[in-house]
């Protein structure tokens, strides 16, 4: 394997999920955003189902009855993420493995890229705390894009900065919808399931793994090779 031939292949990676354990600080700010607005109060199913989208989606999910002015909805916005950020900050867990594999794949010669959902500060502050923005050529945030996951914009969008067709790029990712979204952009699609989830959701993945520990440039090589 040469180290020209992985160069024109790409791995994206969704952030969320992927590269950091947020799933608590996620729930606990819609729960305090709801608190202080008085709006509805997320369940714990409505918060999967929200797994993918932009908070503004979400926003206007949970809240379809109120008068919700495009201001109205950055404003919310804006303080749920801000809320979010505080609870990550002060518990950050990043998922075992992603640093290595992120540097690996770097060191391989393959082209990154981050595809979130989130707001750039959210992204930024992960990549910055795992020490390894520099190491991405290109990344993609939900301001970059209009529609959420299962849509494929934000993957598409990945690999045209990458200068790659999609059938190049390996998606990464730990949401259902965004798996969904990988498999429409044309890319591989690589499900990372945390011990102790159900995998058969995940059906529609062509590659399912339990840790990020479990890939490697050349496995996911050979996987984009094969495909």
């Amino acid at each position: 394997m040469t180290r020209e031939r992985i160069n024109d292949c790409g791995v994206i990676f969704d952030v969320d999920g992927v590269l950091v354990d947020c799933h608590a600080a996620h729930f606990h700010s819609w729960l305090a955003l709801a608190d202080e607005t008085g709006c509805h109060r997320m369940t714990e199913e409505e918060f999967r189902q929200s797994f993918g989208r932009t908070t503004r989606e979400t926003i206007a999910d949970l809240w379809p009855d109120e008068q919700l002015t495009p201001e109205i909805v950055k404003q919310l916005d804006n303080r749920k993420e801000k809320l979010f950020r505080d609870l990550l900050r002060d518990h950050f867990t990043p998922v075992p493995g992603a640093a290595a594999l992120i540097a690996a794949l770097k060191e391989a010669g393959f082209r990154l890229a981050a595809g979130s959902s989130g707001p750039p500060p959210n992204v930024h502050l992960v990549l910055d705390h795992l020490q390894c923005r520099d190491l991405f050529d290109t990344v993609i945030t939900g301001v970059d894009v209009s529609r959420g996951k299962p849509h494929p914009e934000v993957f598409l969008m990945c690999a045209a900065r990458l200068a790659l067709s999609p059938q190049r790029c390996a998606v990464i990712e730990d949401a259902v919808v965004g798996i969904q979204a990988a498999n429409r952009a044309g890319c591989l699609s690589i499900a990372f399931v945390a011990p102790g989830r159900d995998t058969d959701p995940f059906h529609e993945a062509d590659h399912i793994v339990r840790g990020l520990d479990a890939l490697s440039p050349a496995l996911i090589h050979g996987w984009l090779k094969a495909a």
